[in-house]
């Protein structure tokens, strides 16, 4: 067969041969080797509000022994209380929101003139019922109580509990960390220092 005719038949040939298997092509890895498919996001849970306020043990809050009293923990927490509904918009819960509970443990000793962070956070949001749980820090940033606080909800002139408007409930069970209450240390005149709260 002539020169021109075997160039021919190779061409025809070429045209009719299925392709074969290609080598992986640089620019993309194998398919082991390529990330999965990125799944959705997962829905982020919601955060219960919380916040952290600063007060300093004064004269008053001190016993015969010379640290704190007892009783002192249940004002620091009530306080938080305050400014937490305060920051959420809910102040208007007080005096329909009766202590039902109230726990602590006492770890540390706190002195006249101590600086205390009492961290109150929301744990449970029940139908008609509100747990919180504290955590009182002395100067050191060490546990000085810790305890827990239930409060129940009871509509005015109500003769029971009464479950939480829905509203109310949302901003009880996912508002978040609130912005803290912290002191301030100004100089007053004659040199003594003195306390603002922020």
């Amino acid at each position: 067969m002539r020169r021109g005719a075997l160039r021919e038949r190779a061409r025809a040939d070429a045209r009719h041969t299925p392709p074969g298997p290609q080598a992986p092509s640089s620019a993309q890895a194998p398919p082991s080797a390529q990330a999965p498919p990125s799944s959705s996001p997962a829905s982020s849970h919601p955060v219960p509000p919380s916040v952290v306020v600063e007060r300093r043990v004064e004269w008053t809050d001190t016993d015969a022994a010379g640290h704190y009293h007892h009783s002192t923990v249940v004002r620091w927490v009530e306080a938080a209380e305050a400014v937490l509904l305060h920051r959420l918009g809910l102040s208007h819960l007080f005096g329909s929101t009766p202590r039902v509970h109230f726990e602590a443990d006492y770890r540390a000793r706190l002195w006249f003139g101590d600086t205390v962070r009492t961290e109150l956070r929301v744990t449970k949001v029940g139908s008609a019922s509100l747990h919180y749980a504290f955590t009182v820090r002395g100067q050191q940033g060490g546990e000085a109580a810790t305890g827990r606080m239930v409060v129940a909800h009871s509509a005015a002139h109500a003769t029971g509990s009464t479950p939480w408007p829905p509203d109310v409930r949302d901003l009880l069970g996912a508002a978040g960390p609130q912005q803290p209450e912290l002191l301030t240390t100004a100089q007053a005149p004659g040199g003594t220092s003195c306390a603002s709260q922020s």
